[in-house]
């Protein structure tokens, strides 16, 4: 990834990264997947990642097993997870899993048993154990080495909504989230394990993000949105923002570190 990518370190807990306009974000989002990855396979042998639902996702997932990115990893080492999924069934529209499926995982070498779905469709809280249990067995010791997550306009990240007992959770990894603004439950990863992440990126693009963007940065809430609780000193987040989504900051310069 080059250099002239315009990037902040913002507080003791994120960082910010503005490639640009939408396209070249992307882009610098697939580098960055692909970066984080051969890290990872360099010092311990795998890479480790928990996937994000969402449009933004759907791309970057496109464009890595694209003919231009999908030899830059070697996908046999790779070990996907995701951070949260909707309670519907693999082959509902609405599943995260067929998302990342649809968009070209699928076709990538990636060895059937390292691919670990998220069975939130039936009994989401015996499942949320069973996931985390999962987790544990396959990475042992060591955190995900990249946590992917969007942000939406309400603040949630992940399946952390806004007023729901998982924002609150300290122990557990995973949990089983009723969402009544949504009348649904969904399986999540938790802060606790999210904010140990060797990586942790947030993607935000479009116009319809900046006021959100300029909540979480620029204002005080109380209670704070849930996306503002994600990094902490030791492990900080990375903002990957286009031009859009970043504008309010780009106006505020002088509020950078």
């Amino acid at each position: 990834m080059s250099n002239k990518h315009h990037f902040f370190s913002w507080d003791d807990r994120r960082d910010i990264a503005h490639p640009g306009e939408k396209e070249e974000t992307l882009i610098f989002a697939v580098e960055h997947f692909i970066n984080c990855g051969k890290e990872a396979i360099k010092t311990h042998g795998f890479f480790t990642v928990a996937l994000s639902g969402g449009s933004t996702p759907r791309v970057i997932f496109e464009k890595l097993s694209s003919p231009s990115y999908s030899g830059e990893l070697d996908w046999t080492k790779v070990l996907i997870f995701w951070s949260d999924e909707r309670s519907a069934p693999p082959t509902d529209p609405e599943s995260n899993f067929r998302m990342a499926m649809d968009a070209g995982l699928k076709t990538l070498s990636i060895p059937p048993d390292h691919i670990f779905r998220m069975e939130a469709e039936a009994s989401i809280e015996e499942n949320a154990r069973a996931y985390e249990k999962k987790i544990k067995e396959t990475l042992g010791p060591r955190p995900f080495d990249l946590v992917m997550l969007g942000m939406g306009e309400d603040g949630h990240t992940a399946s952390l909504f806004p007023g729901t007992k998982a924002l609150e959770e300290k122990n557990a990894l995973v949990c089983a989230n009723e969402i009544p603004q949504k009348k649904t439950w969904r399986m999540t990863l938790t802060y606790p394990c999210i904010n140990q992440a060797k990586n942790i990126v947030l993607y935000v693009l479009g116009k319809s993000k900046a006021d959100m963007v300029k909540q979480v940065f620029l204002e005080k809430h109380q209670p704070p949105y849930p996306v503002s609780l994600i990094g902490v000193a030791r492990n900080k987040a990375l903002w990957i923002l286009d031009s859009e989504a970043a504008q309010p900051l780009l106006q505020n310069r002088k509020s950078y570190s």
